[in-house]
This record gives structure tokens, sequence and C-alpha cells, in this order.
């Protein structure tokens, strides 16, 4: 959850409507015009204000003659976007006497319907009507040739099209159990009849009307009203001519009459912010990790080694794109050794210092590095190199941007509808309506969507304490119980068990996370057994207590030694990974070596021993990007890690080096070592020697794999090197080697070590028959197997 949450910055307001284009519009084309308007240059006509009315002509073409005319209510509603069947008043329609045509194309001269043996210009109905009523039996293959000044163009007329979204597509989405969700909304480039163009489909039940305007209309959007198929409150039109690249919005007409221009919902791709159009998109994207997909579920992930490299993707090596991260991320990460990446949030966000947890474009992979087939890319090079890719996914909340969902048609629609529900108090966001079954549908579908189409390994929870609890940040009076009194969010539950359940039914491989900071019991309990489903848990209170121990000075750390043992009272209620995120080392909270007290080897050693500790203890690792090397200062969004901390050219490198060959060691130890993973979450796995030597600073616990191959783990946080060390140990055990320790002279410690296998002695020890005598190190974390 991040702790930078701000509202985006406000967008601008569209410019005044230019002057009236004298040539047709690019859509219409085939060649673009050299410059297209942007969207901030739409036309007053998109906001729904009539034009002037223009003469009717006085004598009509040969062979044609007037259509019926339009009652004034009728052309009311489809001029100002208020009509919900446009299809039923324009394109071709037989009648008594003929065939009537009749088009919308504003600032066109002339519309000419053509067709074999057919050319017959239609007549001018003013307000860009164009209507004539020919003598045919029925409806020819016809197209459209437009007059523009100096130009005349030839279409197909968008509105002799059948509905190209389907009746089970629309059951579905009536239901709210569409599970491919972004299949049948948003905007889908196709083949249609026969045609090429891109359908547009768009949930507004609340709308009165919605338009479609783009960059291939010059931004005005009368000419493309879409059609209300039904009570799914689902909008579609096919515009032919229309493919990748194209921008668009919506104009919808709110039930008040008003109009406002929105993105898209489901947008599979955007323009690169402050810019917020959506934009046309098809993958072409041919992967190459089919062994990686095949075998990436072939062991449970609490049963398997696990340990993740937190990244923020934008400032990682800052002005990257994603095809230039995929040739520097996964190598340097497989250096290190860890098993996984997260990224925090990728989905589209237009303030760059949320970090990406205020998100408009929630099917959008953020365009400030590239296209949706760019990221993947970077996931096909990151399993290659045999990582897993973790998204932070962000379903509890969004941003009020006036834009994007926030009142989307005009009503509350993705949010609550009782302000006391839709308004989180933190950070100046919405929260969905989780009860309503479109919107759970919409959440559910978008976990779906980032592990089918992106091949996502897992997906990171962010703020679910805040959907779990209906009085989560409010006082009493700020907050309504739920219908049982109580202050629980079952709508929330819901949607979770949902999400969970269907992920891991669809997406084989695939492991769920909360950053869940409360006591809720049942987060890692499967969903049918009232759980909620997830893989794995953030272990915050462990965090918290762990840091408020090394923290303190050595002296005084005697009276904290409980916060170093409590986690493993509870260690076994969930599955837990152990984080040092973002949130730990930003906004005076200090980096983690920072937070290590003394002079500047002390601190060093203190963070290898703290990292030792954790990476032995039972559960999940987690660190963040720049804790791998000891930089000192907190991590900042505009400039990320301080690489140059590792230049030669800096006295002080080798310093930071030796962190991170600490780290590359820890990892690599860690997954050739199933004692310190296979048993993460039952007891078995775990038998403290000695955790109550609070004089000493001293932590020491065996570690069990399956087999019941053991793992020694001591930890030293005291300054001062301890000898004839006493230790507990099984007897059966005939020597112990020392396989890593933080206090060697390549990771910068003292060098104190053990050079040969120590054999234990019948001298006991912390309970046992059996104990090894051994030297302390200094602030040092130390491992031993048999």
């Amino acid at each position: 959850m991040s702790a930078a949450r701000q509202p985006s910055p406000p967008v601008r307001e569209e410019a005044a409507r230019p002057a009236e284009p004298t040539t047709a519009p690019q859509a219409d084309r085939q060649v673009a015009p050299q410059a297209a308007p942007r969207a901030d240059s739409k036309p007053e006509a998109a906001a729904g204000k009539p034009r002037a009315p223009r003469a009717r002509r006085t004598a009509p073409p040969h062979g044609v003659r007037p259509a019926p005319p339009l009652d004034a209510h009728e052309r009311a509603r489809l001029l100002e976007g208020r009509h919900h069947d446009p299809h039923a008043v324009l394109g071709a329609h037989p009648q008594q006497g003929g065939v009537c045509f009749r088009v919308l194309r504003p600032y066109a001269k002339a519309v000419t319907v053509a067709a074999e043996g057919l050319r017959a210009e239609l007549l001018d109905d003013g307000d860009g009507l164009f209507s004539g009523l020919l003598p045919l039996t029925e409806v020819p293959d016809y197209r459209l040739l437009v007059a523009y000044d100096g130009d005349e163009i030839e279409v197909h007329d968008p509105y002799r099209f059948l509905p190209a979204l389907g009746e089970l597509d629309l059951h579905l989405i009536g239901e709210g159990r569409h599970e491919e969700l972004w299949k049948a909304l948003g905007s889908e480039p196709m083949e249609h009849q026969g045609v090429a163009g891109t359908r547009f489909t768009v949930w507004a039940p609340n709308a009165q009307g919605v338009r479609i305007a783009g960059d291939f209309s010059y931004w005005d959007s009368v000419a493309h009203p879409m059609r209300s198929l039904g009570s799914t409150g689902v909008w579609e039109l096919f515009l032919p001519g229309v493919g990748e690249g194209a921008l668009y919005k919506y104009d919808v007409t709110r039930p008040d009459g008003s109009h406002t221009l929105r993105a898209d919902p489901m947008a599979r791709h955007t323009e690169v912010p402050p810019a917020t159009a959506s934009v046309v998109v098809s993958s072409h994207y041919a992967w190459q990790d089919a062994e990686w997909m095949a075998t990436r579920g072939s062991r449970p992930v609490h049963q398997a080694p696990f340990s993740v490299y937190e990244v923020h993707l934008a400032s990682w090596r800052p002005g990257l794109d994603y095809r230039q991260l995929a040739e520097q991320l996964p190598a340097y990460v497989q250096e290190l050794g860890f098993t996984h990446v997260e990224l925090m949030p990728v989905a589209e966000h237009p303030f760059g210092g949320s970090w990406g947890y205020q998100v408009t474009g929630f099917y959008a992979p953020t365009s400030r590095m590239g296209g949706p087939d760019d990221f993947r890319f970077l996931v096909d090079a990151l399993h290659r190199a045999g990582i897993g890719v973790i998204v932070d996914w962000v379903p509890a909340h969004f941003p009020r941007d006036d834009w994007a969902l926030a009142e989307f048609d005009g009503r509350p629609l993705y949010e609550h509808p009782d302000p006391r529900r839709a308004a989180h108090p933190d950070w100046g966001t919405l929260e969905f309506d989780y009860g309503r079954k479109e919107v759970r549908n919409f959440l559910v579908a978008n976990a779906v969507y980032w592990c089918q189409e992106f091949h996502i390994d897992g997906l990171r929870v962010d703020a679910v304490a805040s959907m779990l609890y209906l009085d989560y940040s409010r006082e009493d009076g700020q907050w309504a119980p739920n219908e049982h009194g109580g202050r629980e969010n079952w709508d929330a539950v819901a949607l979770l068990q949902e999400m969970n359940a269907t992920v891991y039914r669809r997406c084989p491989g695939v492991v769920t996370i909360a950053e869940e900071s409360t006591a809720w019991d049942g987060v890692t309990r499967p969903t049918d057994a009232g759980g909620l489903g997830f893989g794995l848990k953030w272990n915050m209170g462990w965090m918290h207590d762990t840091l408020r121990y090394v923290s303190k000075e050595p002296v005084h750390r005697k009276y904290h030694h409980h916060d170093m043992t409590f986690g493993m009272v509870y260690a076994y209620s969930e599955n837990y990974v152990l984080p040092i995120s973002h949130d730990e080392v930003v906004h005076g909270k200090q980096s983690l070596v920072s937070k290590m007290p003394g002079d500047w080897w002390q601190q060093r050693a203190s963070h290898r021993a703290y990292l030792g500790f954790m990476w032995a203890h039972p559960g999940k690792q987690l660190l963040f990007m720049g804790q791998e090397f000891a930089q000192g200062a907190e991590w900042s969004e505009a400039h990320g890690p301080d690489w140059w901390l590792l230049d030669s050219s800096y006295s002080a490198a080798g310093d930071h080096r030796g962190v991170s060959t600490l780290v590359r060691d820890l990892n690599r130890t860690y997954t050739r070592t199933p004692a310190l993973w296979e048993q993460d979450t039952v007891p078995e796995g775990f038998a403290w020697v000695d955790g109550g030597a609070a004089e000493d600073n001293v932590f020491s616990f065996l570690r069990y794999a399956q087999d019941g191959s053991p793992l020694l783990c001591v930890s030293n946080f005291s300054p001062v090197v301890r000898h004839a060390y006493r230790v507990g140990v099984p007897e059966e055990v005939a020597q112990w080697r020392e396989v890593l320790n933080t206090d060697l002279e390549a990771y910068g410690g003292s060098g104190i070590h053990h050079a040969r296998p120590l054999r234990p002695e019948p001298v006991p020890a912390q309970g046992r028959a059996t104990s090894l005598r051994m030297t302390l190190p200094p602030l040092a974390t130390v491992w031993f197997t048999p």
C-alpha cells in the first residue's frame, strides 16, 4: 500500500471548437491527414450543441424522393446524443415505396449512395442529416460517397451492420459472470460482415445515449452515436475503417442531458500521460515461454523457494522502456538469485507520484514505457531467465478524475452509491461497489486478464484491509454497519473469494498474495473452507516488530528481544511473506541500512545480519530495490536507486558491493536448501534452540526439510565477538559445516568464521544433550548444515 497516494492532477478541459474541416475526417480516408487534431480540440458539437439548420434542397436529384421526415423529438434525440437506437433511424430501411436511406455526416456538402448499377445523391436535411427514398425492392450492398470541400471519399455506412457482440456475451455480462470481459467490452479491431473495422462497446446503464469521439472524426462525436443492447446497459457500434492506433473516448449523455467525455474503462492501451485518450490495439506477440508456463505450478508455492525482488519499473533504471528493461532487469535479478520480481502497479495511472496505486486504466499497462506487446516482451524475457513475475493489483479504490471511472455515466456506477461507502478517507479516492455484479465482474475479469494475457505468475493485492472493514480509517458516524450490525464488508469478502477462486481455476501456477495488515482470520485459507482464498499473505506484524528491534542500540535490544521472536507465535496461522517493501524506505522512514544504529560499519553489519535472519526465518522473502546494496538514502520515484554507489570510482563502492554479494549468496544458498522453504507453513519445519538469550542479543533455531535434514541459524545482534558460545544441536548429526556467514570479509565484515566443520560435544545446552562450541562474529548471522 503506497504511502504517497494523492489525488491525480487536474486534466485540462478540452479547447473550444475549431473551424469546420474542409477535408474529410481521417477514418474515412485511405491515407491519414498530415496532422490529426488532438483530443483537446473537441468541437462543440460533441457536447451536444445543435448546429444551425441548413437549407434543404428544393429539387431532389433524379430518382430520389424525399424520405419521410423525422419528427422533431426523434431528430433532437439523435443530434443531441440521447438516442438509444440510432440504427433504427440511420442506415437503410425498406418501407412502402422503396428503401429509405438516412445518413448523419456533419460538415459534409453532399452524400451519395453507391451500389452496383446505382448512384443516388441524398437530400440535405440540415444539421448534417442527409436522406432519400430510393425506388428499390431490397437494401443493396451499398457504400457512401461523402463530399467535403474539394474532396470526396467512399466509406461503409456504420449503420448498416448488425451488432458485433453476441447474445452469449450479453447474457454473461448481464449475469456478471463474463470471465473474459475484455473480449466483449472495449475496442476490438475485427472483420465484421466482411468489412475491417473496430467494434466499440461500453457499459453505461444510466446514460441517455453514448457516442464515440476520436481522432478519426476530429473529435466530433455527433456522427457516431452508439446503440443500446437491451437491459444490460451495454452500448455498441462497429466503425468500419477504424483500426489499430486510433485514439478515442466516449461522449456520454448523462441522465440530466449534460455531456461528459470519458476514457474507455476497458481500454487495453492509452495515450502517454498526461494525455488521457484510449487507443485501439491488438496483440501480435508470439510468446516464447512455453516451458516456463508448463512447469511453474509443479510445486505448491508455500512449499517452494520464493524470494522476491520488488521493483518500481519506471525508476529502476529511469528512462528505459519495456524492451530496454528486458535487456537488463532479467540478468540483474538472475545474478542476485531472486526467484521472482514483484512489479509495483503497471496498470495505467495519471499521476506518477502515486507510484501506480491510483489506477484509471485497469486493463492497460502504462504507456510510459511502451505498448502492451512491449510489456509482454519484458515478462517473456524474465520467464526465459527463470524468473517469475508478480504484479501489484489495486482493486481497493480508484481516483476521482472526471475523464475516468468516477460517476462514469452521470451517476455512481463503479463506486458505491452511499457516500459513506464510496469515499476513501485516507487517499481522497473512491471505493468500488463490490456488491454490484457488473463491478465485481469488472474486477474479477481484470485479475484473470493480467494472468491470462500477460502470463503474470502472481497478483499481490494492495490494501486488502481497507476493503474488508467498513470502518477502515473512519470515525463513529462516518460509516454504516452491515446488515448484521458488524463492520465487515461482506461484499468485498465475496469479491476477493470469487477473484481467488476464478484465478486459481483459470490460471494454474498463479499465486495471489494479500497485503493485509490485520488479524482477519483465514486470509490464506481456501474459499471452500470459508477463507479468502489467497495463496500468501504479507506478514506486516513481523516486519514492524523486527525493524523496531534492529533500530535500537545494541545495549537496549535486550529489552525488545520479544520483537524478534513473537512472529513465531502466529507463524502458522497463515502462509506468510516477510516483506521489506517500498513503504518501509520512504517518507522519513529511512532506508533499511539507515535504520540501523551505530557507525557505518555497524550499520552495514546489522543490515547483513538482519537479512541473514530474515532469509532463515519461516516465510517467503521480499526485498525492495536499492536495499540489496545498502543504499543509504530513501527511495524516490524521481530518480530511483543510487546505482553510483556501486561504481568503482566511488571510494566506498566495495561496502555496497559486499552487501550485494551477500544477497546473491543468501538467495543461492536458500534456493538449494529445502530446509529453508519446504516446511515454511507447518510447525515441523522449525524449532527454537534458544529464543530467550536476551542478554546476549542472540537467536538460534533449526529449520527442517521434509526429509528431516536440518539447517542451524545463529544470529548475534551484539557488536561483540562471543567466544566459546554454546548452541545445543541434535545428537544424530555428526558435524556441522558453515554454509553462510554475513561477517565474511567478502561482504564487508570482520572475517570471523569457522573454516573447519564443527563437531558436537556431549555438553548439554538449551535442553539438548549435545552442543556446538562456536565463535559468534559481531552483528552477524551464521548458517550451518550437516
